[in-house]
């Protein structure tokens, strides 16, 4: 299995992939469609890490072999128990050592044809920063750019139920963007996951056919970009995508909903943006918060925090942007996909 990582297509030989690392790193990162068959469970790992220090690497590889030993029996007995004769299991640890070599020996005996993963998580998480340095070069962006609640997430999730490709950052990053882009819900992956994430998604695409991506800034919470992704955005062609102030107003009340129906959250919230603004305006939203004026906060917080910083805000990177199409979104109108279907064939 020489160079394995040469192509990642090669993990989709195999009927499954099995990640033996603890929860907490699977948690952390894992490769897309691997399945957590743990050897070690977050504890005994701390354990024995502690007893090769603190005792000797041999009486710790004894005290590992039994853990090991124990789980993978009981993965047997359970997790693999209804595995064919004729499964092809890829396993994996973190860098292809004992963990996976243990259980990919034990699969073998049995009979299944099981591999390990030469070099482990860690040849595939270089893989994967290696490919956001060269993935993105490949594919044409056409970047969606306009100020905050213009509507462009939800143009680009219409556009791509129109057949676009599309690149959805803040979906892969479980964050809207902004300081009031946080979804109380639901937290944001670790970097290592979004890279992950990305790198995948970016892998689907055919390179002969466009990628509709709205502008992000370097960050999309506590996530960073890519420069990679970064730089042939800034390069891409631009549309410019506007709508009317009591549309922008209507549509953060609806984009904006989770929060509101979570006051005090949305409050701690305004409460980071102290610096920005004065505690007399947060206290101000805060009350209109309290009241259920929700129109009134909307409005309040384009006129006075959304366009301000969209006016400050550097766009010179995007190249695109002087000869940038023009687009009158209606966010709020029942047509969204004629829209995004008039868009594309606008753009041909």
């Amino acid at each position: 299995m020489n160079h394995l990582l040469a192509g990642l297509d090669k993990l989709h030989d195999f009927d499954e992939i099995i990640d033996v690392r603890t929860p907490m790193e699977y948690a952390d990162d894992h490769i897309p469609g691997a399945c957590n068959a743990p050897v070690l469970s977050n504890e005994e790992r701390v354990l024995i890490g502690t007893m090769y220090k603190q005792v000797s690497p041999f009486e710790a590889s004894r005290a590992g072999a039994a853990l090991v030993a124990r789980n993978i029996a009981r993965h047997l007995e359970t997790t693999f128990a209804d595995r064919p004769q004729r499964w092809r299991p890829l396993v994996y640890c973190w860098r292809g050592g004992k963990r996976s070599g243990s259980m990919t020996l034990m699969f073998n005996m049995i009979g299944w044809r099981a591999r390990q993963l030469d070099g482990g998580y860690k040849q595939y998480r270089r893989a994967t920063l290696d490919a956001l340095q060269t993935l993105p070069r490949a594919l044409r962006y056409v970047v969606l750019t306009g100020p905050t609640g213009s509507g462009k997430t939800r143009l680009l999730h219409a556009l791509r139920q129109a057949g676009a490709q599309t690149l959805d950052l803040e979906e892969l990053a479980a964050h809207r963007g902004s300081l009031l882009g946080a979804l109380p819900d639901a937290q944001q992956p670790t970097q290592k996951r979004f890279d992950t994430l990305l790198a995948a998604r970016l892998r689907e695409f055919d390179a002969h056919r466009p990628v509709y991506v709205e502008a992000e800034s370097r960050k999309i919470g506590a996530l960073e970009l890519p420069a990679a992704l970064l730089q042939a955005m800034h390069q891409g062609e631009c549309i410019d995508v506007r709508c009317s102030r009591d549309d922008r107003t209507r549509f953060l009340q609806q984009d904006y909903a989770r929060l509101f129906d979570n006051p005090d959250w949305l409050k701690a919230q305004l409460q980071r943006m102290v610096g920005l603004h004065s505690r007399d305006t947060i206290q101000g939203w805060i009350a209109l918060v309290d009241e259920g004026r929700r129109e009134d906060l909307a409005r309040e917080l384009i006129d006075r925090h959304y366009d301000p910083a969209y006016a400050r805000s550097s766009r010179s990177h995007f190249t695109g942007l002087t000869q940038a199409m023009r687009v009158d979104f209606r966010p709020n109108d029942e047509d969204i996909a004629e829209q995004a279907l008039a868009l594309i064939r606008r753009r041909q």
